[in-house]
């Protein structure tokens, strides 16, 4: 396929999926298009991974970090309180291992890679760009954390969200992006700038409607 219009594509159905998704949870059939959350992420993923070149195995290694970080720290999370604080996963991610829906390890894989290449464009070195990238994630989490309970993704215990779960997921998606950008992995940052954007109009929305 020709590189421009695989890049238009790309962004076509980022763009068609997220104001779908809008649309969608403002109507009557807000239930049904919230159950669809899971393919949502894991379509921005896989057009994420579309445009990496070359494919060899240090992508998966770059990507196998923030996945099982992601899976360790959330068990934790969910099964003993630790790191982000006591919560629980709701049934809209889809399916769970230990409390965890699989699709959220696939969200931190996908916000590590996409921040990554947001704060590349800020900085070349490797601690300031970890640093940076996992400043916009615990930023874009401020924003998550206020939809999260009305979509069923997940809840804090008694409905409010403790400093420690900013904190954790500053420091863990330091370590995300410390280990993700050591592989220095070729993205397209035209993509991942799409994607990113997508996610936080998406959510951003929600604080108003």
């Amino acid at each position: 396929m020709n590189k421009k219009l695989k890049l238009r594509l790309s962004i076509f159905i980022i763009w068609l999926f997220t104001i779908s998704g809008i649309f969608g949870v403002l109507s009557e059939y807000e239930n049904w298009f919230l159950s669809l959350t899971p393919l949502s992420l894991l379509l921005s993923f896989i057009i994420i991974i579309w445009h990496v070149k070359p494919y060899d195995s240090k992508l998966i290694f770059a990507i196998a970090i923030p996945f099982f970080l992601g899976f360790i720290t959330e068990a934790l999370g969910v099964n003993y309180g630790l790191i982000f604080g006591n919560y629980a996963y709701g049934e809209n991610l889809g399916i769970k291992v230990f409390g965890v829906p699989l699709m959220i390890c696939i969200n931190w894989a996908l916000l590590t890679m996409a921040t990554a290449d947001a704060a590349k464009l800020i900085s070349k070195n490797l601690l300031l760009s970890s640093l940076i990238g996992a400043a916009l994630m615990t930023g874009l989490d401020v924003i998550l954390e206020i939809s999260a309970p009305r979509f069923d993704f997940w809840e804090f215990e008694n409905g409010e969200v403790p400093l420690q779960n900013y904190s954790g997921w500053l420091v863990t998606a330091f370590i995300a992006h410390l280990g993700y950008q050591s592989f220095k992995v070729k993205t397209n940052k035209t993509i991942s700038i799409h994607v990113l954007i997508s996610i936080i109009v998406f959510f951003t929305v929600f604080l108003f409607f």
